[in-house]
Parts: C-alpha cells; structure tokens; sequence
C-alpha cells in the first residue's frame, strides 16, 4: 500500500475539516484497508472517526431506534431490544461475515461499503466503475451480478443491514458541510443506479452520524441464500415488514439485496400484498411483480428462482407460518 496520514478526529466539525476530497474516514476498516491493500483506493489520509460522540449507541426513542453509525454489527445483533422489537435487524446483523467482522466491522460501514466485483477489486484491471470504460462482468463471468441496473455497471449492492432498514422506512442521518440530510435507503443508493462510477449516494467528505428506524416494534423478517453458510455474502437476500391484523397483513414492505445496485423494492408488490393473508398463491404471486422486468445475465440467470423462493419463504416466515415444504 501506499503512504498515507493517519489522523483521529474528536468531533464531527473536526473530522469534516481534516477531511479532503483525496481522503477517507475510518471505522471498522473491514472494507476500507482491503481496497488499500489491494490500490483500489489510495487515500492521502485516513481520518480515524471511532470516537466522534454519540456515534457508539442504540437507543430506543419516542417514536423508534436510534442506531449510531460507529455501533459494531454484533452490538446491533445481541441488542436484547431490536431482538424482541425489530427481530429482523438482529437476524440480518447476525448473518454479516464472521464473528470477527461482526466485532469490527460498523453500521454505517455495512450500508456503505463498496463493490465486491471481482473486477472492481482486482489491482491489475480497471473496469468501469473503478475509472475505466467497460463493465467486464457484463460479458465475462457475472454469477454474483445484478438482474437490474439503470447504468452499465451490474455491481449488486451487498448490505445485509440495507435491505431490512428498507422495509423499516429508515433514514440515513448524513453530515454534508454544514448540512444535515436525511437519506431513506432507496436515496441512499440512489446514485449507483444511474452512475456506474458511484457505490452510493455520499460524497467525498459525507459523514454517516446515525440511522433512525420510525417504528419502536413490528414485525420483520430477513433471510438470505449464501453459497456457504458461514463468513458469505448473499447471492440473493430478503427482507419483509408489516402489521400483523388477524390474518392480514398491512403496511406491508418487501426488499431484496444483492439482485441490484439499489435495495430493490417494488411497490406494485407492496400495494398487492396490502391487507391480504399471506398464503402459498399470494407469496408467489407477489414474487412474480417483484421479479416481472428482472434481465439475467449468462451466469446468474439462477437468481431469478432463487429470489423467487425467498420471497416466498420470507413472507410466509412474516405471517408465521411454515415454508419447509416443497415451493412450486
């Protein structure tokens, strides 16, 4: 790697300034001192931002959570409060990387981190979104890629964490200069679908501060298919929210990661499964709005029944009922 300052900021207003546009703050570090590592990024400082105040917490408010974004994954996995009240951000924690990561890695690292391309990552190839002008896995090897993308690049967003605060209607809290911008998850993202350059909306020297959940309790589930059990990324992950009234289900929202530079949501799907009981037909109805404009490339075309029974399985999962049994 190359030579960089290393520097530890106090407070926000002193991590903003010590911050350039050739610079990088520093959390976990899980992503961040791979991609130096390997030159992918080649940071003339790193700005440590561990212990910016208020930035370590979980707190449960008035109207919902308040995650701060320097709280570790197994923090936000063990927390006894999102286990009973939001189970589906403690089953999505869990399921990030390895203890260690867990242990290490942050919140706002998990939502921010950037491709996992082989192509983006690799030191001897410049592709598309890391300045070159062709996105390699469109016509070379792109099992792990997107089945939608608004731009050339098909790097999938892989956040665990993403996907359920979708379906929660979570905002980003971001420090831009002097402003602060509340970011759902679908503008957090928003840019890496049009520009094939970006991993997400933030800019150089955006701080991530907290993230706000609006909702103290409700129902929520997350799954996801890896290639292994354990230490894996999501081939294809689901996230599910709503009410439970009876046998119905209202303010029902469904998200999948990892098919898509954005959190993928349909809204089509959401307005369908709105005050519906969830059933074998119904699941898989929803599914199909859900997967209906999906373009696979040559390689991950297997994604498309994959999303299409983890939908399934996700949303039987929501309404409590059994999914071990053969899906048609």
């Amino acid at each position: 790697m190359k030579a960089f300052q290393y520097v530890t900021a106090s407070n926000t207003e002193r991590a903003l300034q010590l911050c350039g546009k050739k610079d990088k703050f520093l959390a976990g570090g899980t992503d961040l001192l791979g991609e130096i590592k390997d030159y992918v990024s080649q940071p003339g400082r790193l700005v440590n931002i561990k212990k910016l105040p208020g930035t370590r917490e979980i707190v449960e408010t008035e109207d919902g959570w308040k995650l701060g974004a320097n709280v570790t994954i197994a923090e936000i996995a063990s927390h006894a409060g999102l286990q009973k009240n939001l189970p589906g951000v403690a089953e999505a924690a869990a399921l990030v990387g390895s203890p260690q990561i867990r242990n290490m890695g942050t919140l706002a690292g998990n939502l921010a981190q950037h491709s996992r391309c082989w192509y983006y990552r690799h030191r001897d190839v410049q592709c598309l979104k890391n300045g070159g002008a062709r996105c390699y896995a469109r016509e070379a090897e792109n099992k792990y890629h997107s089945l939608f993308s608004g731009n050339p690049c098909i790097s999938p967003v892989v956040s665990n964490l993403a996907v359920i605060l979708a379906t929660l209607n979570a905002s980003v809290n971001v420090q831009r200069g002097k402003k602060i911008l509340n970011l759902k998850m679908g503008e957090f993202y928003m840019n890496a679908w049009f520009n094939p350059y970006a991993h997400h909306s933030l800019q150089s020297a955006d701080l991530i501060l907290h993230i706000e959940i609006p909702v103290r309790a409700r129902p929520c589930v997350y799954m996801q298919v890896s290639e292994k059990t354990d230490f894996d990324w999501a081939l294809v992950s689901c996230a599910a929210a709503g009410e439970l009234k009876g046998n119905t289900l209202q303010n029902v929202r469904v998200a999948l990661g990892a098919i898509s530079p954005l959190v993928h949501e349909v809204e089509e799907a959401n307005e369908f499964l709105e005050n519906k009981e969830i059933d074998r037909r119904t699941a898989n109805m929803a599914a199909e709005i859900i997967l209906r404009e999906a373009v696979p490339m040559e390689h991950n075309g297997y994604k498309v029944p994959m999303a299409r029974a983890i939908i399934h399985r996700t949303l039987l999962k929501l309404a409590g009922k059994n999914f071990d049994e053969k899906i048609s």
